[in-house]
């Protein structure tokens, strides 16, 4: 079992080309598209090569359902921090100090999924 995502989805925010790249050459399907939603048609510059591929990919019924789903796997969990949770900013200052206190963020979130998993009331 590899431990390795088979796919990698994101916003259009997150297009870079060189980045998706690397991580294409290391076997993971990436799907982000070049535009955002937004736009009416394409940026200045922005077409053909890969940025045509990434469009004719999520026009495919896989390609378009592997990216639909990240709606519902992602955005539950930025809602929940966020609005739930009152969790809109940082609190300390710097990167690793950020990072830190989103690795904190984070197991608060999957700690809470346990617990709140195990107070469910069985279904008899």
């Amino acid at each position: 079992m590899s431990d390795a995502p088979g796919v990698v989805v994101a916003d259009a925010g997150y297009w870079h080309q060189e980045q998706m790249e690397a991580v294409i050459n290391r076997g993971t399907q990436v799907l982000i598209p070049p535009d955002a939603l937004k736009r009416r048609g394409a940026r200045p510059g922005w077409d053909g090569g890969l940025y045509a591929f990434m469009r004719r990919v999520l026009e495919t019924d896989h390609g378009g359902g592997l990216y639909r789903k990240r709606q519902g796997m992602i955005e539950p969990v930025f809602a929940d921090t966020k609005f739930n949770r009152r969790i809109d900013r940082f609190l300390r200052r710097g990167r690793s100090a950020c990072r830190s206190e989103w690795k904190l963020i984070t197991a608060s979130h999957n700690l809470l999924k346990l617990f709140r998993r195990q107070m469910a009331p069985v279904a008899a």
